[in-house]
């Protein structure tokens, strides 16, 4: 055998190898949150662990989706669903026309611009927590999805408009100069033009949007108290109480919770892809 044949063989081995193992990092903990959702009480509180259950059970879900303990889940599911797409929805059409304007305009100060939306989406949450709940609180929106909505919209905002940027870059301008000479406007140009060229960077960043509210704990911990505007993230750490922790519900809140997304990325999954790779062209 030829010791370049020899190499390669290597090579390919040990990065199947990795990928195997990045796989799996990847699913294992998905497998056992489905396998934990469905294995009876005594299965999960053994000790030792049992990586394979004695008994399996559906009474989680039929509890979550049609018993009175999955009332407060249920609300939450609600309220998550329009949360995040209220607010992607709107910080999507602010981002787009930013990043248009930043990406198209010439001046001396958008570097300045773009990086301070970079910083103002880096900050923690904890520094801008008591200015937000008095917003909130005099416009009388604390406790409301519309108000959690405008929350999630400040960091959004920043996050979409730096994604956007780049893929807008990516577009000719010699395809808006075209329409322009045509009689377009820029309005014109931008939604006829650049969202259609621009559509798997869009695609890409709805998504981010999308699982950013549906993840967001922090926030919604603090401007929600009530089942009128708690999210899923809230609803799954409800289910431990002072003395006890309901592993069971909570596992079983957490597959639920993942579906929607997965299902999102999965309708989604051409445009996004090709938006991830289209973005990284030209920044």
């Amino acid at each position: 055998m030829r010791p370049g044949l020899g190499r390669r063989r290597g090579k390919t081995v040990f990065i199947y190898a990795m990928a195997t193992l990045l796989v799996l990092s990847i699913l294992a903990p998905l497998f056992w949150l489905v396998i934990s959702s469905l294995a009876g009480l005594k299965d999960l509180v053994a000790r030792p662990l049992r990586w394979i259950p004695s008994s399996l059970t559906v009474e989680r879900y039929r509890d979550i989706f049609f018993g009175p303990v999955g009332l407060s889940f249920r609300n939450a599911l609600r309220n998550s669903t329009v949360v995040a797409f209220l607010a992607t929805a709107v910080s999507l059409v602010v981002a787009l026309v930013a990043s248009y304007s930043l990406s198209r305009f010439p001046g001396r100060g958008r570097s300045t611009v773009l990086y301070s939306m970079l910083a103002t989406y880096m900050m923690p949450p904890v520094a801008i927590l008591l200015s937000l709940y008095v917003t909130l609180r005099q416009l009388h929106l604390v406790n409301t999805v519309w108000g959690l909505s405008i929350v999630y919209c400040s960091f959004l905002i920043p996050f979409l408009t730096w994604i956007l940027k780049g893929f807008i870059d990516t577009v000719p301008k010699e395809l808006e100069e075209a329409a322009m000479i045509d009689g377009a406007g820029r309005l014109a140009t931008l939604l006829r033009i650049v969202v259609p060229v621009a559509v798997p960077g869009i695609v890409a960043a709805v998504l981010l949007g999308v699982l950013m509210s549906w993840d967001e704990f922090f926030y919604a911990l603090i401007f929600t108290s009530t089942d009128q505007a708690t999210t899923i993230p809230v609803a799954i750490a409800q289910f431990t109480k002072r003395h006890e922790v309901d592993y069971g519900m909570m596992t079983a809140g957490g597959v639920v919770a993942a579906l929607p997304p997965v299902i999102l990325a999965l309708v989604l999954q051409r445009h996004l892809i090709q938006g991830l790779t289209s973005g990284s062209v030209k920044g």
